[in-house]
């Protein structure tokens, strides 16, 4: 049998209380008792169970995170980092998956009401001022991973540099004419990303003296058939763009796909780049953009933690870099 918390007190010569408050760490109790108390639990190898320890500290050691699609491949890595982070502690994970904007509506009034969680994550949906009001009358530590609001902890990239520095990497190659090809900029979900890193592309352009042609940008939903066929649009354009920015690696695949199914390559004839630097972009020998996807979600952990035990503290925005990854899709022009 089991070892109990009573056999614990008996054995250091304290009463349960003194047991309970060694366990929750907590400076009430004499060095030399709590020497006891923990000799006495190593000698009886006790081990309190999760639901008692979530009742006597009156928490549930549950965090939440909300995520859109979460089998697009960004957002996978940046959960892998929190589910990394969180199990080197002692809570535990609920993932709540959005697939459409009723959804995002209903998590993020209901989640933080229903009290089954210590603390929540939010990936990619930026929060309104009124969301915001009710994650604060809720009492919900709360953190965002890309995504920005002033009242609240985040951890981000700027995605309008990453968007300037691909479309810097293309003009450095010879190109003039740069496609563009993502997500609708303007969008349901409130995603943010996109629309930034197209900023960053038309600041790159007019800082070269390059006029933005709107035939150049197109829009669509998110995914490797959408961006295929995006890409053959541009491609069969009378004045076709020499070089495609993709604003995800997966829409870059697309834009590759299309190409082959012209009898085209990448780069001899159209440089093609995108953003995240996910596992396969690697294996495609993509050229693209890289964020720190995974640390962001460690570092979205770390940041609920600070949170929850500083819950006064001024937030913060945590910036991770950016930076470019040079592979085999792009090249000098004319080379």
């Amino acid at each position: 049998m089991s070892p109990t918390i009573y056999d614990v007190a008996e054995r250091a010569g304290v009463g349960i209380g003194t047991v309970s408050r060694v366990l929750n760490n907590s400076p009430n109790v004499r060095p030399q008792t709590r020497e006891r108390v923990l000799a006495a639990i190593e000698e009886l190898q006790y081990r309190p169970s999760p639901i008692a320890r979530r009742l006597s500290l009156r928490k549930t050691l549950t965090i939440g995170v909300i995520a859109p699609f979460f089998t697009r491949p960004s957002v996978v890595e940046r959960l892998r980092g929190v589910e990394a982070a969180v199990a080197e502690s002692e809570y535990d994970l609920i993932v709540y998956n959005v697939e459409t904007p009723d959804k995002r509506d209903v998590y993020f009034r209901e989640v933080p009401q229903r009290r089954r969680i210590d603390g929540l994550i939010i990936i990619s949906l930026a929060p309104t001022d009124e969301d915001v009001r009710y994650f604060v009358d809720a009492g919900m530590p709360t953190v965002l991973i890309d995504a920005h609001h002033p009242q609240l902890n985040r951890v981000v990239v700027d995605d309008v540099e990453g968007g300037r520095l691909a479309t810097q990497h293309l003009i450095e190659l010879g190109h003039h004419k740069i496609g563009y090809i993502s997500d609708p900029l303007d969008n349901p979900f409130n995603f943010t990303s996109s629309r930034d890193r197209y900023l960053g592309y038309r600041q790159a352009l007019e800082q070269a003296g390059i006029s933005p042609r709107s035939d150049y940008h197109l829009q669509g939903e998110h995914g490797h058939f959408q961006a295929k066929v995006m890409a053959g649009q541009l491609l069969d354009l009378d004045d076709p763009p020499t070089a495609i920015f993709a604003a995800s690696d997966t829409q870059a695949f697309g834009v590759l796909e299309a190409l082959r199914e012209r009898g085209l390559r990448a780069p001899d004839d159209v440089a093609v780049i995108g953003y995240d630097d996910i596992e396969l972009a690697d294996y495609m020998g993509l050229t693209t953009i890289r964020q720190p996807l995974y640390e962001s979600g460690l570092r979205g952990f770390e940041l609920l933690l600070e949170t929850l035990e500083q819950p006064e503290k001024t937030p913060v925005a945590v910036q991770l870099p950016v930076m470019l990854v040079e592979r085999h899709t792009s090249k000098p022009i004319g080379v």
